[in-house]
């Protein structure tokens, strides 16, 4: 039997490499403890006492001339309270979403790995659960599939069939922009116009929270204006769809008054001036002209009193009365059913 055996000079080899590698670790011990510089305290007190001397004398001559010492200086760091800087300050959130995430993603995998290998069936999400909870109790998902059940005709899977649609998706993209920007509009004349300009410059998305409040305004309008013009080219307000078309048409005026309503928020000069000339319009009507402008001004000129009569109109009358409208023109279009085209 062969016996394997180590050659002098490997061992020699060995011996000189583990010696080099020691010497390297010891030189660089030695560079970092002469590198580094301890705080040496003062060895006399005549030196703290000067320094607490000084100290006092400067501080009376500044009380003697009524100047009181200054401040000490504060901690102005966000972010890092040892170097004072503000860099990186969104570097431990990333981190926090980022590694986070992964975490939560795993412990839901082994919690749905658990679940499956404990009641062995398949995975069911928190929504089906809760809702088949829900249904358990109150019995509701038989009367909800017989109202969104019910079959599309394949005419009415055309774009221009959605226009009514998209007219309810922006009322809804409209109170949840608007919810937004209510938590920080104040309805006053004082602070009207200040508080659209912190939303505009200080809030976090506000410009764009905002500007999308504009734009979907103006989206809802023209949508609702361009399904009312298919209904009527369509001949869909036609018995039995009468009380269709009159709800269209209330829905169309109120949509038009949430914009004049809005329109004045702002509480700037364009706003101010539009609403006299919009006021001064509806004043204009026959009969009830006056009545119609002391209502909308809350008197014979727009004051304060003009903004809140528009404010209350704008998040809290105008919605309600939308909202019911928009309930009984769904119930009669899901009711009758969609119009054939001509």
């Amino acid at each position: 039997m062969k016996i394997l055996t180590r050659k002098p000079s490997h061992i020699i080899a060995s011996i000189v490499i583990m010696s080099a590698i020691l010497l390297l670790i010891f030189i660089t011990a030695q560079a970092r403890a002469t590198s580094t510089t301890e705080f040496v305290a003062p060895s006399s007190d005549v030196a703290i006492t000067e320094v607490t001397g000084i100290e006092a004398s400067m501080a009376a001559m500044m009380t003697a001339v009524g100047q009181a010492p200054p401040a000490p200086q504060t901690d102005p760091c966000l972010h890092c309270h040892i170097t004072g800087e503000e860099k990186g300050i969104w570097t431990p959130l990333s981190r926090w979403m980022v590694f986070g995430s992964a975490g939560l993603f795993f412990a839901f995998g082994m919690y749905r790995s658990a679940s499956v290998w404990r009641t062995r069936s398949h995975w069911k999400p928190i929504t089906v659960r809760t809702a088949e909870w829900v249904d358990e109790r109150y019995q509701i998902s038989e009367p909800l599939l017989k109202v969104l059940s019910k079959p599309v005709p394949t005419f009415a899977l055309r774009w221009f069939y959605c226009l009514g649609g998209m007219t309810a998706f922006l009322f809804v993209i409209q109170a949840i922009t608007g919810i937004l920007l209510a938590f920080y509009y104040k309805p006053t004349p004082e602070a009207a116009f200040a508080s659209i300009q912190f939303i505009e410059n200080e809030v976090r998305f506000g410009a764009g929270i905002r500007a999308v409040h504009h734009w979907a305004a103006n989206g809802m309008i023209i949508m609702c204006i361009a399904h009312m013009l298919r209904v009527f080219i369509m001949g869909a307000f036609k018995p039995p769809r009468e009380l269709n078309w009159v709800t269209g048409v209330v829905l169309l005026l109120m949509t038009l008054v949430f914009g004049f309503t809005g329109y004045l928020l702002p509480w700037d000069q364009r706003a101010f001036w539009a609403t006299t000339v919009g006021s001064e319009i509806a004043g204009a009507i026959p009969v009830i002209g006056d009545l119609a402008l002391i209502f909308l001004r809350v008197g014979w000129d727009v004051t304060a009193e003009t903004l809140s009569r528009f404010y209350a109109l704008h998040v809290i009358v105008l919605p309600i009365l939308l909202l019911v409208f928009m309930m009984m023109h769904f119930m009669m279009v899901r009711r009758q059913g969609i119009a054939k085209p001509l």
